[in-house]
């Protein structure tokens, strides 16, 4: 089903820089909206149940499964993530634009639901970069950051999956390009006819 608003996911290993872009990104572009998922995974810092995350029991996020309530749903360095299909589907039928940030296996999940979805993979410069931005991030022990730059291994193998690479480098240079990947989408014919169909049917376009 066509919507009128566009999904774009993004996904990127751990210290690759995805929540930096995704959340400068939001604060540049009014039009474009969050997606909050569910996780089992406890939060971190700061991180505040229903802004980040929301914040749930196994019980609960079993019960969600069973009832089908997720778009996607991963696990993820021991944790399960999740999408609410519902919330989605509702902004985009209204012609919102929501971004997820989300592992590559929901994203690869979300494109077979949602075939218009724009998938965005974030790759670092190199290992010696992802390992010292897991390190001077300081959330996680030695020990998780080897478990991550394990992982990031298989992860990285998945980008030529994805519509659209950006190799994280310079920060400005990496978001300048997701803004230009959100608003080269908004240009496409396809979403443009659905975004605009009363502009496209007055001019006599089918």
């Amino acid at each position: 089903m066509d919507y009128p608003g566009n999904l774009f996911v993004v996904a990127a290993p751990s210290g690759a820089g995805k929540s930096s872009l995704v959340k400068a990104l939001l604060e540049l572009d009014s039009l474009v909206q969050p997606s909050v998922s569910h996780t089992t995974r406890p939060p971190r810092g700061q991180e505040k149940h229903g802004r980040e995350y929301f914040f749930v029991s196994t019980q609960e996020f079993d019960a969600m499964v069973l009832a089908s309530g997720f778009l996607e749903w991963a696990n993820v360095h021991g944790h399960r993530y999740g999408t609410s299909k519902r919330a989605i589907e509702e902004r985009i039928a209204t012609g919102a634009d929501v971004i997820l940030e989300i592992d590559y296996q929901g994203a690869l999940q979300v494109k077979r639901i949602f075939a218009n979805a724009v998938l965005v993979f974030i790759l670092p410069p190199s290992w010696e970069e992802l390992r010292s931005r897991l390190e001077r991030r300081g959330e996680d022990s030695a020990e998780v950051i080897e478990i991550r730059l394990r992982n990031a291994q298989e992860e990285l193998a998945q980008a030529k999956e994805f519509d659209f690479v950006i190799i994280n480098e310079l920060f400005e240079r990496a978001l300048f390009d997701l803004k230009a990947i959100v608003h080269a989408q908004r240009l496409k014919y396809s979403a443009q006819h659905r975004a605009r169909a009363d502009t496209f049917k007055a001019l006599n376009i089918l």
